[in-house]
């Protein structure tokens, strides 16, 4: 069966903070959208991630700091532009801990693959800051977790978020065994991801950036998965794969000017678990990024959803 982590905290985070694009009702969108496949999905518990899992990917410094600016009341993360409420630590750590829990079930075959519906969002969180909407990077720790616990080898990360991964291509940049490949809107929000970009050291080779003007869409973004990730798959082989599943480069989205339609994620889903049936026994692990349209967070969710159900 394919897997759905999704707790009703997870829509806790910015409660009371009117305005803001990475609004609760995100949450709620998912969950509507998802709503006739319910039945059929496996579902997963949250749980609090620890401190020593959280350090897979963050430097206790940076923990401690943002736990501190939650916990007395602040606004923001004095790390950067990370909205906060007086429960996102909990939340966070919650979104985290079920992202794990993901990795447990899909790597011991309880479940073919998982869909995690976690709010707040996690690519732009660096090893020492939070940034955007971002506090602690979900499928970045994930892909640690799935090494160090489940002894597996190698990770392919794909990002197809509007916004480029910053902090997970940060964290895995000199890494040879964690492949991250992202597909973007350039320029934007946070003005990284160049196509020279491509890892360093013993990572050179194991970045790969699709940086795209606004406007850009299916020809483009699905484009560089079937004609330069999977051939690059061939010789990586992953164990596992994670996405990165951001529905902000959907048509319609408030913060990006992509231009996929839910057809096109379907597409683009059935793509990565192409890969992930090659090398990785259809093992995938798909963590929710941005999408701000709620009507079309909940179409393209569903879409994302049913194509992975179909491959389980």
């Amino acid at each position: 069966m394919t897997a759905l982590l999704a707790d009703p905290i997870y829509r806790e985070h910015l409660q009371g903070r009117p305005g803001h694009p990475e609004r609760p009702e995100r949450f709620d969108a998912v969950l509507e959208g998802l709503a006739p496949l319910i039945p059929k999905l496996d579902r997963l518990p949250s749980r609090p991630a620890t401190e020593e899992e959280l350090l897979l990917c963050h430097t206790a410094h940076y923990l401690e700091q943002a736990r501190t600016d939650v916990e007395s009341g602040q606004h923001c993360l004095a790390t950067g532009d990370t909205d906060i409420t007086p429960n996102s630590w909990e939340v966070a750590i919650r979104a985290v801990g079920g992202v794990l829990n993901a990795v447990d079930a899909v790597c011991t075959g309880r479940t073919a693959n998982a869909f995690c519906a976690v709010r707040p969002p996690g690519h732009h969180a660096t090893p020492r800051r939070g940034m955007g909407f971002c506090m602690l990077n979900n499928v970045a720790i994930g892909a640690r977790y799935a090494q160090k616990k489940h002894g597996v080898a190698r990770v392919l990360i794909v990002d197809w978020d509007v916004h480029h991964g910053n902090g997970t291509q940060e964290i895995f940049y000199s890494d040879p065994t964690v492949f991250f490949f992202s597909t973007h809107q350039w320029p934007l929000y946070p003005g990284t991801g160049r196509a020279d970009e491509t890892g360093d050291g013993a990572g050179s080779g194991t970045t790969m950036n699709f940086p795209f003007p606004a406007g850009s869409g299916r020809r483009d973004i699905l484009g560089a998965v079937q004609n330069a990730l999977m051939p690059a798959m061939e010789q990586f082989r992953p164990e596992l794969v994670m996405i990165s599943a951001g529905f902000d480069s959907r048509i319609g989205d408030l913060l990006g000017r992509f231009t996929l339609t839910d057809e096109d994620f379907t597409d683009l889903t059935r793509a990565v678990m192409e890969i992930a049936e090659r090398t990785a026994g259809g093992a995938v692990v798909s963590v929710l990024e941005g999408g701000y349209n709620l009507g079309g967070l909940a179409s393209a969710s569903a879409a994302h959803v049913q194509a992975l159900s179909e491959a389980a």
